[in-house]
């Protein structure tokens, strides 16, 4: 039976979706990050290994870093 960790939950802004992190260990062996995204009725769900989840913070890291005026402004 897999495994389900939560690790985080949180309202993203400005439009307050709710955004929930999963650590999930399959019985199989393996453990990937649910990502499940949450907008009024709609969810959406990823699942995706560590390499995508690396790649994908690389590249929120990188975009938020050149947002660094706006939010002082803001």
């Amino acid at each position: 039976m897999d495994e389900i960790i939560d690790l985080d939950k949180f309202l993203a802004t400005p439009y307050r979706q709710q955004i929930e992190l999963q650590q999930i260990n399959h019985a199989a062996g393996f453990s990937t990050l649910r990502l499940r995204l949450r907008e009024i009725k709609r969810f959406t769900i990823f699942e995706i290994d560590s390499t995508t989840a690396e790649r994908w913070g690389t590249a929120l890291l990188e975009w938020s870093k050149t947002q660094g005026e706006t939010k002082s402004a803001g």
